[in-house]
């Protein structure tokens, strides 16, 4: 019933001006989330939307004020939303995924604040917040249009039911990640089920600028997931959230 009800709000018109965002929080019950509009957006339009998670011991501020995220949004015309985790972390396991709950009243809160593009909703986010970002993609992943993971998987999945359909996934890694290692993020059976929930299959390699590409471009309903290793560390690489926004707003759903 949740989920239905989600589903129904974030095709809802906003109901009221947004009182909130750019620089203002909003508060959701005793919980709040930080919400930036592009730049350059007429007010009106409807606006894809990247949901971001920030790292441990960070808040949304620290996600808007991230010019590597908040850049990559304005220039491809993009909401970004940032939810704040309590005690500055995320909670997203079977028997407490309080987080999860938290995140989805997010987009429906946001939904009637602006004129969100229900079938553009991408989930991302660094570190830990990458491995919650996982774990939205475990529990609904077929509901948003892609996932973007930054330094991040999520450990201990296979104690964890999946319970969704075949996604789309995009990952950076740094090989000099001394925080959550490359090139799995600590976690190659959290790989091994994405790729099954997906539904892929045979996977590609190739250099990409500065990125060890692997594709794996046969999964089902059309979705995809590519891994990108870097030369660096426990970072958001420069440009990659531009470009990974840029290519899936031009691919469409």
């Amino acid at each position: 019933m949740k989920r239905i009800i989600l589903a129904a709000l974030l095709c809802l018109s906003p109901v009221s001006a947004h009182s909130c965002g750019d620089g203002t929080s909003c508060g959701l019950g005793e919980r709040s989330y930080q919400a930036k509009t592009p730049a350059g957006w007429d007010g009106t339009s409807a606006l894809p939307v990247l949901l971001h998670f920030h790292g441990w011991g960070r808040t949304g501020t620290n996600v808007i004020r991230n010019k590597r995220i908040a850049d990559a949004t304005d220039a491809n015309g993009v909401l970004l939303l940032a939810p704040d985790g309590l005690g500055k972390s995320w909670s997203f396991w079977n028997d407490n995924p309080r987080d999860i709950d938290f995140a989805e009243a997010v987009l429906a809160d946001a939904a009637a604040r602006w004129p969100i593009d229900p079938a553009r909703v991408y989930i991302s986010g660094f570190s830990y917040g990458s491995a919650m970002a996982w774990a939205m993609a475990c529990d609904s992943g077929d509901r948003y249009a892609g996932f973007l993971g930054i330094a991040g998987t999520l450990s201990g999945i296979g104690r964890r039911e999946c319970r969704t359909g075949p996604f789309s996934l995009r990952q950076v890694h740094g090989r000099k990640d001394n925080v959550m290692r490359p090139p799995w993020g600590n976690n190659g059976d959290a790989w091994k089920k994405a790729l099954s929930l997906a539904g892929c299959g045979v996977s590609m390699a190739a250099q990409v600028g500065p990125y060890e590409r692997r594709t794996w471009a046969d999964c089902a309903e059309g979705r995809s997931v590519q891994l990108d290793i870097h030369k660096g560390g426990h970072w958001i690489p420069k440009g990659w959230l531009d470009a990974q926004l840029r290519d899936l707003l031009a691919r469409g759903r």
